[in-house]
């Protein structure tokens, strides 16, 4: 979808790599700047997955020589990644007034918690920060309990990453119609906010309050996880009452009276303990069986290794290659060759091609 699209990536963390790999699965050239003498970031793998499709070179953007690499290389590209705290950019000399000073057309794409100019756009921060402030992180979790998300889910991957990668496609649209670029200010405040415009639709219509544990897709016994007898667990969400008719009748509650009436409020918490009861009698097994198929909206919660085994992994969502799990790209085109993986290169594995096509002349350090 995006080949003849060059995309450069100033090598950082989290959201903005995996911004990066979401284009190169779409099929840009994405060349990432790795730091030259570089280590590994703590945590992270030697060859990262979020790496696999790009090319890798190494610079110094602190060397006046390898600045200038890099902005021949930018005068090259469509559009620029960077995570750097704002100004730091601009302070190395290769800020949006530099790079599209030499590419007018650049899509300069800066990826951060606070955002480029805000109260907090100087202090450091991580997932968990960012959607704390911006309500995100609200609706998390059961009541009493403290609220907690999947880690890099809802804030780094999808209020970050995710609206970086719109904000670059359509700056890229932006940049082929009218030749003029755009600086993207995708901020993982702004974004994770955003998302929560669902929520506020339903809030609008009295469905959602400021208590936790008594609005619609929080509160009810038809909408939450329940234990199993061997420690797995069961999610319901059957919210349409033609579904929820299903739930019961599967579970053998059609004729119980006291939950005839779904979306009574002042029930929830008794019929909540009553199926955790039920749930933790059997295994997960046992309820994922009497489930499947069904559109009562229930399933089991799997683990990464167990989805990978699961019939439903039949599309090849999840991939394990030299005994790497990793998901494939999403979404899917039509007319697109099948996904097939390929190892991430090592740092400054692609920096004598790179340098060879922008007709520089410099040593293969390898």
């Amino acid at each position: 979808m995006l080949q003849g699209t060059r995309i450069i990536e100033v090598e950082g963390l989290g959201p903005g790599p995996f911004a990066a790999m979401t284009l190169a699965d779409m099929g840009a050239d994405v060349i990432c700047v790795h730091r030259k003498g570089g280590g590994v970031t703590p945590g992270m793998p030697e060859r990262s997955i979020l790496d696999r499709g790009k090319r890798s070179i190494e610079l110094d953007l602190k060397d006046p020589n390898d600045i200038k690499t890099f902005l021949a290389l930018v005068a090259t590209a469509d559009g620029l990644i960077e995570g750097f705290r704002p100004g730091v950019m601009e302070r190395l000399g290769i800020g949006p007034e530099a790079c599209q000073a030499v590419n007018p057309g650049l899509v300069f794409g800066r990826m951060t918690g606070w955002g480029q100019d805000s109260a907090l756009a100087q202090t450091a921060g991580h997932d968990l920060n960012y959607i704390s402030l911006s309500g995100a992180l609200w609706y998390a979790s059961n009541p009493g309990d403290a609220p907690l998300t999947p880690a890099t889910l809802v804030g780094d991957i999808g209020g970050g990453a995710m609206y970086l990668v719109a904000g670059m496609l359509a700056g890229l649209l932006r940049a082929k119609t009218s030749g003029v670029g755009t600086v993207v200010d995708a901020a993982i405040y702004d974004g994770s906010a955003h998302m929560m415009n669902l929520l506020m639709s339903i809030r609008q219509a009295g469905g959602f309050g400021e208590t936790r544990g008594q609005n619609l897709l929080d509160g009810p016994h038809w909408s939450r996880s329940y234990a199993c007898a061997d420690g797995g667990y069961m999610t319901v969400q059957c919210l349409e009452p033609k579904f929820y008719a299903q739930f019961l009748s599967l579970m053998g509650l059609a004729e119980d009276a006291e939950f005839k009436h779904q979306f009574d409020t002042s029930t929830w918490p008794v019929l909540t303990a009553r199926l955790a009861g039920i749930f933790a009698a059997q295994p997960r097994a046992h309820w994922a069986a009497l489930f499947d198929g069904t559109d009562a909206c229930v399933a089991p919660v799997l683990s990464p290794d167990e989805a990978l085994k699961h019939p439903m992994n039949a599309r090849g969502t999840w991939v394990e290659q030299d005994g790497v799990l990793q998901a494939a790209p999403a979404p899917r085109f039509d007319h697109s060759p099948a996904w097939q993986p390929t190892a991430p290169p090592e740092r400054g594995q692609d920096s004598s091609n790179i340098l060879a096509e922008l007709g520089l002349i410099k040593e293969d350090p390898r």
